[in-house]
């Protein structure tokens, strides 16, 4: 995932999962041209992790995936997630493995190759049909870089990792990651995430920052900055 804050109140999210870059290029560009966010998973674990993290509305699956089956990832997306619409792509047009996918939960299948028109209606048409086009409307998720934050569940990810956060230093984050590449005094974050009367010492955003970034930037490309006399800044690695 790339760029800054994209996802939003009302973005319906899109799990696009399969193995060839080209293809899933594709889809994410169908994607996002409709409005919606799309999130992206090379294999079967990776798509269970991802889908953990950022909720989605609806999933493309590729029926043949590198690790895992993915008749086997429909079921256990199933498993945690019931009314979830999963749309099936394969290269296999054998009428067994049709039933196998539509028998563990697909609600629609499309053999490659394919056009993207179709699969875009395909998609609107599970959407409405689940109702998640709604559903969408009432939920928060912001997204910065392979950073994924949801409000409702108040769940963080980073490249498909779950990061644990306390309370504090999950609105901190939010805080952050609602206002990306700006530079944030430590005034305005106490202001924000405690409040303005609140008088918790000259040095507790500088506590809650590092303890933040230990967790969130740790073995990976930083993402979050200290400006020398200013405050600090988010933005994704890739920037």
């Amino acid at each position: 995932m790339t760029g800054t804050l994209v996802a939003r109140e009302g973005t319906v999210r899109v799990l696009i999962v399969d193995d060839e870059p080209e293809l899933t290029e594709l889809l994410s560009a169908a994607v996002t041209a409709a409005g919606w966010r799309p999130f992206t998973a090379e294999d079967g674990r990776g798509a269970l992790r991802l889908a953990r993290g950022c909720t989605p509305h609806v999933v493309v699956l590729d029926g043949m995936l590198p690790d895992v089956d993915g008749v086997d990832v429909l079921r256990s997306l199933r498993r945690e997630n019931t009314r979830l619409p999963v749309l099936m792509l394969t290269a296999r047009d054998a009428l067994e493995h049709r039933l196998d996918g539509l028998s563990a939960g697909a609600d629609d299948y499309v053999t490659k190759p394919f056009s993207l028109e179709e699969i875009m209606l395909r998609l609107r048409g599970l959407l409405r049909r689940t109702g998640a086009d709604t559903a969408a409307d009432e939920e928060s998720v912001l997204v910065l870089g392979d950073l994924v934050l949801a409000d409702k569940t108040r769940e963080v990810q980073r490249g498909g990792t779950p990061i644990p956060l306390t309370a504090k230093e999950f609105d901190l984050l939010r805080f952050l990651m609602s206002h990306p590449h700006q530079v944030l005094s430590k005034g305005q974050i106490l202001d924000h995430v405690w409040n303005a009367s609140f008088d918790g010492g000259g040095n507790l955003v500088e506590v809650y920052v590092y303890g933040l970034r230990a967790k969130i930037d740790k073995g990976r490309a930083p993402m979050i900055h200290t400006v020398r006399g200013v405050g600090y800044a988010i933005r994704a690695a890739e920037d």
